[in-house]
């Protein structure tokens, strides 16, 4: 901790940080520690990547990127968003989660029990979760059984709000999620088995905004992302990391 607070350059400012939704709670203490650091301020934008990345392409004025996957940081710098390749800063873990009784010790193939009607899924064309979510009930082949059962929520955030108000009986979220301490002790979960989906790799870009002002501090808090005092905190969120 006292290498980083030593090692980063004396600047202040403020930067507005995009954030996958299953990241909103993890990037709560990194920005608190990264403040506490630095003394640069961090405003948070939560959203779907899929948004967010649109968002970016309309002009939203953001510093730095926090996607759910590499496929939107990825096409923000072909299509010249960014000077700089994104780069991996967490792999994400899906889990299956309730505030039910129901016998997650089943695993996915609860999904097609006859008392289940209705499940929480982030929506795939928006969401990275949601979109492993899909490829978790194929490799199952449960998908036709419950495909009429799906309710997609706009992002993870949504779909948390499906589960824990019971509008569905249960669904995917991220493990960040549950282990949060908003979260925490909420309900049952369990994780899905990561050889069911591919991958969550989360990445993370520097937009060209911040070369309006804030380049410096756009860069210190990237380089913070991938130090070993972020990656204390993300494994504390049961991400994996790179």
């Amino acid at each position: 901790m006292f290498l980083f607070a030593v090692s980063l350059p004396a600047i202040a400012g403020e930067i507005t940080v995009a954030g996958a939704a299953n990241v909103q709670f993890t990037l709560e203490d990194l920005k608190a520690e990264f403040t506490k650091e630095t003394g640069i301020q961090v405003k948070t934008v939560i959203g779907a990547s899929g948004k967010l990345t649109a968002q970016i392409e309309n002009g939203a004025p953001l510093d730095v990127f926090l996607s759910a996957d590499m496929k939107y940081p990825s096409k923000l710098y072909n299509d010249g968003y960014s000077s700089q390749a994104p780069k991996i800063y967490a792999f994400g873990t899906l889990v299956l989660w309730t505030m039910k009784d129901l016998d997650l010790s089943k695993g996915v193939n609860v999904l097609a029990g006859r008392d289940i009607q209705k499940i929480a899924i982030a929506d795939p064309l928006l969401a990275p979760y949601g979109r492993q979510a899909m490829n978790v009930l194929k490799f199952y082949k449960v998908y036709a059984q419950v495909q009429k059962k799906l309710v997609l929520g706009e992002s993870i955030s949504q779909t948390n709000q499906f589960i824990t108000t019971g509008a569905a009986d249960l669904g995917f979220t991220a493990k960040s999620v549950v282990l949060s301490r908003n979260m925490k002790g909420k309900g049952k979960w369990v994780e899905v088995d990561p050889l069911s989906y591919e991958p969550i790799a989360q990445g993370v870009i520097v937009l060209k905004h911040a070369e309006q002002g804030n380049a410096k501090e756009a860069q210190a808090f990237y380089n913070f992302l991938l130090s070993g005092p972020a990656k204390e905190i993300f494994k504390k969120y049961g991400y994996k990391l790179p």
